[in-house]
């Protein structure tokens, strides 16, 4: 049996008003939030989709439906949190995730420490098995324009002995 399983996730989403900014459980202050069914994290849905992969087991969306009323609002931290369960039930542990934020603005530089903070208490880690990084799409594209913020995760599963 494979001892390591490697996972990547993408996930993007609309800025819009009158939504909060979350991204990696954290409440960014801006003027523009994302809009989804969930809270719209699309950080913690890249790191979930990478974690889901890493063990052939579909999408965020197979286990969180945006058709299923349940789901509206929803913390993806909470969510986050089943998904770690599901790799744990199988046998697996984080080994270590990376991950980049595309977005313009607002500037995520003084965030991601919180943001590390707050994945690795959920998923029960060290700080330091968690990277993130902030980058800008160079004003090229939707992210480019402001128009949404999207991230990358790589996830590395480790079988439990």
């Amino acid at each position: 049996m494979t001892k390591i399983r490697i996972g990547n996730g993408y996930d993007i989403h609309q800025l819009v008003s009158d939504r909060p900014l979350i991204l990696g459980g954290v409440k960014i202050p801006h003027e523009l939030g994302l809009l989804g069914h969930s809270d719209a994290d699309v950080l913690t849905h890249a790191i979930m989709d990478a974690m889901l992969g890493a063990l052939s087991l579909g999408d965020i969306g197979h286990y969180f439906p945006p058709s299923d009323p349940q789901w509206a609002g929803a913390d993806s931290l909470v969510l986050l949190t089943q998904v770690n369960q599901l790799v744990s039930d199988r046998g697996w542990q984080i080994g270590n995730i990376d991950s980049v934020v595309v977005a313009e603005r607002p500037k995520l530089k003084p965030h991601i420490d919180k943001m590390r903070d707050q994945l690795a208490t959920v998923l029960k880690l060290q700080p330091n098995q968690i990277g993130i990084k902030a980058t800008t799409n160079e004003k090229l594209g939707p992210v480019g324009r402001e128009e949404g913020i999207c991230a990358y995760a790589v996830v590395l599963l480790i079988a439990a002995d």
